[in-house]
């Protein structure tokens, strides 16, 4: 299929209405909508959202956040790392390598990644090369998180 282009997503009203497709739709969503009521937001202000576009049409997108290592709970050391979130591709353009490329975009950061799969995801998220977390269930907080390492970074897990 090629290679995406992955960009930013800026919070506006279309872009608002475009994530109404997505089933991962939800509060983090709703909260930007109430910020662009109360005219907080600007459209370049800093979204956590990242997504392909096929013509005019989202058709793809995760939320990134880069979480400080104070409040690292998974690696050892405790480092920065990305929370990626929310990763979605549209039933109909699924199969394409459009979920690889967002996740290949969130990699070129060269920082670890965590990721909670949504069921039936884990073969996706193995060939990409993310291992479950085993450590003591108190720590796992039900999430089961998956986890990635950038090359030559330390593979400890806490």
């Amino acid at each position: 299929m090629g290679s995406f282009k992955v960009e930013r997503l800026r919070i506006n009203y279309k872009t608002i209405e475009e994530f109404k497709r997505f089933k991962e739709y939800g509060l983090q969503e709703l909260s930007m909508l109430e910020d662009l009521q109360d005219n907080i937001m600007e459209n370049d202000s800093e979204s956590p959202f990242f997504g392909i576009y096929f013509g005019e049409k989202l058709v793809a997108r995760m939320s990134l956040y880069r979480i400080d290592k104070k409040f690292d709970k998974y690696f050892e050391p405790a480092q920065d790392f990305l929370e990626l979130w929310k990763l979605e591709v549209l039933s109909d353009y699924q199969q394409k390598g459009f979920g690889r490329a967002l996740v290949n975009f969130a990699k070129s950061y060269q920082l670890p990644i965590k990721t909670n799969p949504r069921v039936k995801s884990q073969e996706f998220w193995s060939n990409l090369g993310f291992t479950p977390v085993s450590y003591d269930m108190e720590r796992d907080l039900g999430e089961n998180p998956l986890v990635w390492y950038p090359e030559g970074v330390k593979e400890q897990v806490r």
